[in-house]
């Protein structure tokens, strides 16, 4: 089994900086709103396998440290943790994602 790849927690946090920068407004548009849409979408879409990636992987260490084979036991909990943390980080961005969209939904026009 390979060692557990850490890249992907670390693509993840990365991005989500990137996009609280940009809502924040430390940088500002370069062609207009249209060109930020697909890569926001991008950014969620990559960011989403990532965390995906990071939970099969954990998953497939599970069944093979079950089954017997050699797999460290200490790699098993570290990639569940990652695993765990990715998810509960994106249900918090996806969290803030609704409450903005409350928010913009119940301004008045």
């Amino acid at each position: 089994m390979n060692p557990v790849n850490n890249n992907g927690a670390e693509q993840l946090l990365q991005q989500m900086r990137a996009m609280a920068e940009q809502a924040g407004g430390t940088q500002a548009p370069q062609q207009g709103p249209s060109q930020d849409g697909p890569q926001f979408v991008d950014a969620m879409k990559n960011a989403l396998e990532a965390v995906n990636e990071a939970q099969q992987t954990s998953g497939d260490m599970q069944e093979a440290f079950v089954r017997g084979e050699d797999v460290d036991l200490t790699e098993v909990m570290v990639s569940m943790q990652k695993s765990r943390v990715a998810f509960e980080a994106t249900k918090q961005v996806r969290t803030r994602l609704v409450e903005a969209y409350r928010d913009i939904y119940n301004m008045p026009v």
